[in-house]
């Protein structure tokens, strides 16, 4: 699937997109007589994408991974709803942060600092590459080079890894068998370029499709008030989030403007906030990266005006 294709796609109106995506369904249930299953997350995305495909097999079964870092009012949603199995990581988020270390800026910029601070077992052109942007041909890419201003992380006081996710969300739903999952490629860069290299569908050790890969965000909500379908309140009232991840996960935390993540945790989910800055040393990382934790004053009058 070329760009201008998915350009195509997602231009379309949502009885399109629906048919469209009930088309790829199907055609994955056939594939794998039957034998398919939803990585259901509990958000938005996930939560249209199981009624889409339990309108056609409504026996189709769902999986939720369970990495201990959601946010409550998703765990509600997730045990709200039938015919949803759990999935739980080997090693928990407080061990993976000892173990490998904290998810910084972004994949990409944390993969870079991991190579560079603990090369061993690596090529140590890749540690060049990285430092400089200077390929194997002699060209100079930005691509492959860590960004000036992140260059201060490599002498951070703490470990600094992209591991999180492989740990807490890949190992264990890789073993659930010819998945359907909620992605979008609106959400993301990298998944974007996945789309692009794959198409909907990846087949290999891990037979996955995205079905609503070309959706957008407005598509979700049409379909949501279309079919009334109850979804999780983290996404109305007081505590209302645009997007739910891990609740403690520091990946574009810098990009965020207004209250960033932690700061409106403080507000909406004291406890969460407390146990992050206090037991997993969330606080120390912010600080060194130069992020506030906790709301102003203003933000706090705000907050509260607008409850």
């Amino acid at each position: 699937m070329v760009n201008e294709e998915i350009e195509r796609l997602s231009a379309e109106e949502i009885e399109q997109k629906i048919e469209r995506s009930l088309s790829y369904i199907r055609g994955w249930y056939e594939k794998y007589n039957g034998d398919i299953s939803v990585s259901f997350s509990g958000g938005m995305d996930s939560t249209v994408l199981l009624h889409l495909v339990r309108s056609i097999y409504p026996d189709t079964p769902a999986v939720f991974c369970d990495t201990g870092l959601e946010y409550p009012e998703i765990k509600e949603h997730v045990n709200a709803t039938p015919g949803v199995a759990t999935v739980r990581p080997e090693m928990p988020f407080r061990e993976v942060l000892k173990v490998h270390g904290y998810p910084v800026i972004s994949k990409k910029v944390a993969k870079m600092i991991e190579v560079i601070r603990y090369p061993e077992g690596r090529a140590d052109a890749t540690k060049r590459l990285y430092l400089t942007g200077i390929t194997k041909t002699g060209r100079t890419s930005k691509v492959y080079k860590l960004p000036n201003k992140w260059k201060c992380l490599i002498d951070a006081p703490f470990k600094i890894s992209a591991a999180c996710c492989d740990e807490l969300k890949k190992k264990p739903l890789n073993k659930i068998k010819n998945s359907i999952t909620g992605t979008r490629i609106e959400e993301s860069q990298a998944r974007w370029s996945v789309i692009l290299r794959h198409g909907v569908e990846r087949d290999g050790g891990t037979n996955t499709i995205s079905p609503l890969s070309f959706w957008k965000e407005y598509d979700i909500w049409d379909y949501i008030d279309s079919y009334s379908i109850p979804y999780s309140r983290i996404y109305s009232g007081e505590c209302a989030q645009s997007r739910t991840g891990c609740m403690f996960c520091l990946f574009g935390v810098h990009m965020e403007a207004g209250l960033n993540r932690f700061q409106a945790m403080a507000l909406t989910h004291p406890k969460q906030w407390k146990y992050c800055m206090d037991k997993l040393g969330i606080r120390k990382v912010m600080d060194f990266i130069g992020l506030p934790c906790e709301p102003t004053g203003q933000q706090l009058t705000l907050f509260k005006g607008e409850k």
